[in-house]
């Protein structure tokens, strides 16, 4: 019998939803997604910490607020920024840990972006 792999989430598709709902968002009222994009820059500009870690961070805040627009987002900025695959799974592990039952569900869809944009 053929083990059934789970179906994947389509998080290229996540991410691109959300790129989209800034594109309209600035038609509707201009700047709005500069702003949001600028507020974005500047948290997680490096300082103390590096870009890299506070993106692993995003992803653990975005695991427990149940969001994976936030997961798929910050999970392709994150390998963008020399994250491996390893570093972002730990980084869920611990969101998991401090959001209980719920938070590890979405786990699944930090696996998936790792696959889908090629986390080492």
């Amino acid at each position: 019998m053929e083990e059934k792999k789970p179906l994947a989430a389509d998080m290229n598709h996540y991410y691109d939803q959300f790129m989209d709902l800034l594109k309209e968002a600035g038609k509707a009222e201009p700047g709005y997604a500069k702003a949001l994009m600028e507020f974005v820059k500047q948290a997680e500009k490096p300082g103390a910490l590096s870009t890299k870690i506070k993106e692993l961070m995003s992803i653990a805040l975005g695991i427990t607020a149940h969001c994976p627009y936030c997961i798929a987002f910050h999970t392709k900025n994150a390998i963008k920024e020399g994250a491996t695959r390893q570093e972002i799974l730990e980084s869920a592990l611990v969101a998991g840990l401090m959001g209980g039952g719920p938070a590890v569900a979405y786990i699944r869809y930090v696996i998936d972006a790792c696959d889908q944009f090629g986390a080492k």
